[in-house]
């Protein structure tokens, strides 16, 4: 079950601009990496995060959300469930704007943490369904 609101979740697609994908690397079957794509299509800046460090698409990746050396409006979780809750807790220290847990990834505790820490939180779905389902005209 969707976990946002869609003037939220239209806000996150429409009004931001950084967004650190977590989980994503050069491996073109992953979904992370399909979905980076299609945000990066559509506008937006994608900084990857993984332990390797990867460059994806001429962007500098880093391992963890700390080394980030500039500022991030949402982080993108493609990571398992249970792994979740760490990134969102490094994602509200480094000052991150929102959280957005992927289709399939859900950790309750973790969403009432970063909203109780003012973050904007989407969990369970993906920009690729949302974006087309609030009519923002992105292309695929």
């Amino acid at each position: 079950m969707r976990y946002g609101d869609d003037d939220t979740i239209r806000h996150l697609l429409a009004d931001t601009e950084v967004w650190a994908v977590v989980g994503l690397s050069t491996d073109t079957r992953r979904t992370a990496f399909d979905i980076a794509e299609y945000l990066r299509r559509n506008g937006k800046r994608v900084v990857p995060v993984h332990p390797s460090a990867p460059v994806v698409a001429g962007e500098q990746g880093y391992a963890t959300l700390s080394e980030i050396p500039f500022a991030v409006d949402v982080v993108d979780l493609f990571v398992r469930s249970e792994l979740a809750g760490p990134v969102v807790d490094e994602a509200v220290k480094i000052g991150a704007k929102a959280v957005w847990l992927q289709l399939g990834v859900r950790d309750d505790a973790a969403a009432v943490r970063a909203g109780e820490a003012g973050l904007d939180v989407v969990m369970d779905t993906c920009p690729a369904m949302e974006a087309p389902r609030l009519g923002l005209g992105w292309t695929r």
